[in-house]
């Protein structure tokens, strides 16, 4: 019977306790800083040297999640970095970070760093800087689309996971043109399909081609293709 009466007097001494205590709320303020280190290649055309005057367009390329690392010859597998390799001569500059982290996603607020520290250092021209990237580096082109709107001349992705819900944070000023292979298993061409469908219902300047029987590589086709690199020369940003 004590032992009851024990263990009632007990629980009501909890009870009782609870229901005085209190939360906290603290307000606090706390500096945080991210650090990365890029390794990059900066292509110049022919003639920048000797036109000092002259501004040039500029394309940033964003490679995927193979070419990430500490090497930075990895970034010449692909996309323009390859074809430079190759002797292929480009008319505008271009910038190829590489991404520091094998296995996170691009940076894009580093990126930016990054690409204003070139503009603001060399002849760039600011109305026709051009965005570009393949796989995880098209998902990032994609991000670096709706966080900054404005940047951007053009824009070029080549099989890039999709921001769908942020669609509207892109600028219709900006003009697009996706690319995907139509039997790519490792980001399917849904992600694509369902974004261009998305900007072309509220009126964005998109272009889509698809490519039959090929699979993730859709960059070898697409970066091969003269024909982008004439589109991209044609964009002048519209403020």
């Amino acid at each position: 019977m004590l032992q009851r009466l024990y263990f009632i007097l007990l629980c009501f001494v909890l009870q009782s306790c609870a229901a005085q205590s209190k939360y906290k709320l603290v307000d606090a303020e706390q500096e945080t800083v991210i650090k990365e280190n890029y390794s990059y290649y900066l292509y110049f055309p022919e003639g920048y040297d000797e036109k000092p005057e002259e501004e040039y367009p500029l394309l940033l390329f964003l490679h995927g999640g193979g070419e990430s690392g500490d090497s930075l010859v990895y970034v010449k597998r692909n996309g323009p970095p390859k074809l430079i390799k190759r002797g292929k001569k480009f008319p505008f500059m271009i910038l190829a970070p590489q991404n520091p982290q094998k296995k996170m996603w691009w940076n894009t607020r580093s990126v930016m760093q990054l690409l204003d520290t070139i503009v603001a250092n060399n002849r760039v021209d600011k109305n026709r800087i051009y965005l570009t990237g393949l796989s995880r580096g098209g998902g990032a082109a994609w991000e670096m689309a709706v966080q900054y709107p404005t940047k951007f001349a053009a824009m070029a992705v080549v099989c890039g996971m999709t921001p769908l819900p942020y669609a509207s944070w892109i600028d219709k000023k900006m003009p697009i043109w996706v690319f995907h292979g139509e039997e790519d298993q490792s980001i399917p061409i849904s992600e694509s399909e369902t974004m261009v469908s998305k900007l072309k219902s509220m009126g964005h300047d998109i272009r889509f081609t698809k490519y039959p029987g090929v699979g993730h590589d859709s960059w070898i086709k697409a970066y091969e293709d003269d024909e982008l690199y004439e589109w991209f020369m044609e964009q002048e940003r519209q403020e």
